[in-house]
């Protein structure tokens, strides 16, 4: 059974006339975004804090927002990569729920505004979240932080672009938060077919945003489809969230269980009764607040 919040938005969302949203044009889809953020995710709370950051990376700079909670001394950091199929979405439409993240933490949330699909194809998302994290780790006093205790986090695409970040500073890495991360390019799992259509997210959705970010690419390298990964023993511990009506639910699961295999400290947490999107939407569920204050406590927890 959905949450109720959650109901009222999926219907909302279903009730909708015109194409279908993988077929809307990007721009289209990319404005569409925005104001459903807008409109859901609400003003966003208070922070001591906040600072615009323009950083160097091989595609040229990476525009970085960097909010800090209260608190004395050099507090530890969280470089959060956003959703949105690595096509959609950015720093603005994520900034309510990196103010609440940072207050939940007690880090530091530098939030990345990593090249988008299809101007900019895989891997330049990654490159791009790669150069901030690491800068991170050498000059996060910058920003009042400690480089000694550095996490990355994302969610959906984003999440995806936190395991390629974690998977290549393993060991300068305190943790690693997912939030129902996009982990293969299969997308031939149960929930795929449960959950293909209406409830948010659609599998058509996903393939185009594949197809986008592809452009041509092996979608199954590690890289790309983290699943597939045999090199993930020694990452960080690991807070993985899924949501129960959601088509990447079972490829998170899935991980989850990988990592345990590989050795790795997994705390997974299923949301029931929540669909694809649902963590962004701070004015119209509780369920978002409470999921971003459990990812926070497990950031506390991680980062010491």
């Amino acid at each position: 059974m959905l949450e109720p919040g959650i109901q009222q938005i999926l219907e909302g969302m279903n009730a909708l006339d015109g194409p279908p949203a993988h077929e809307v044009p990007i721009e289209q889809a990319r404005a569409g975004h925005e104001q459903e953020t807008e409109q859901l995710s609400g003003p966003g709370d208070a922070v001591a804090e906040v600072q615009e950051l323009r950083l160097p990376a091989a595609g040229g700079v990476v525009p970085v927002r960097a909010y800090r909670p209260e608190g004395d001394g050099a507090l530890p950091v969280v470089a959060y990569f956003h959703g949105g199929g690595w096509a959609v979405g950015s720093i603005d439409s994520f900034d309510a729920v990196c103010r609440a993240l940072a207050n939940a933490s007690g880090a530091v949330v530098a939030s990345v505004g990593y090249r988008l699909a299809p101007e900019d194809p895989f891997p330049a998302a990654l490159e791009d979240c790669v150069a901030v994290t690491r800068w991170l780790g050498i000059e996060a006093h910058e920003l009042g932080a400690d480089p000694t205790r550095v996490a990355v986090a994302g969610d959906s695409a984003g999440g995806n672009l936190a395991i390629g970040v974690a998977r290549r500073m393993r060991d300068r890495l305190r943790g690693l938060t997912l939030i129902y991360p996009v982990c293969d390019a299969g997308l031939n799992t149960p929930s795929y077919r449960d959950f293909k259509e209406r409830y948010g997210l659609t599998a058509a959705g996903m393939q185009r945003y594949w197809n986008l970010y592809l452009d041509g690419a092996d979608g199954l390298q590690p890289d790309a489809s983290p699943l597939r990964a045999d090199d993930l023993g020694g990452l960080p511990p690991t807070y993985l969230l899924t949501a129960e009506f959601d088509v990447l639910r079972d490829e998170g699961e899935a991980l989850a269980a990988k990592l345990r295999e590989a050795g790795v400290d997994v705390t997974h947490r299923r949301y029931d009764g929540a669909i694809h999107g649902f963590w962004r939407w701070l004015s119209a569920t509780e369920l978002s607040r409470t999921a971003i204050a459990e990812a926070g406590e497990a950031l506390r927890r991680q980062l010491g």
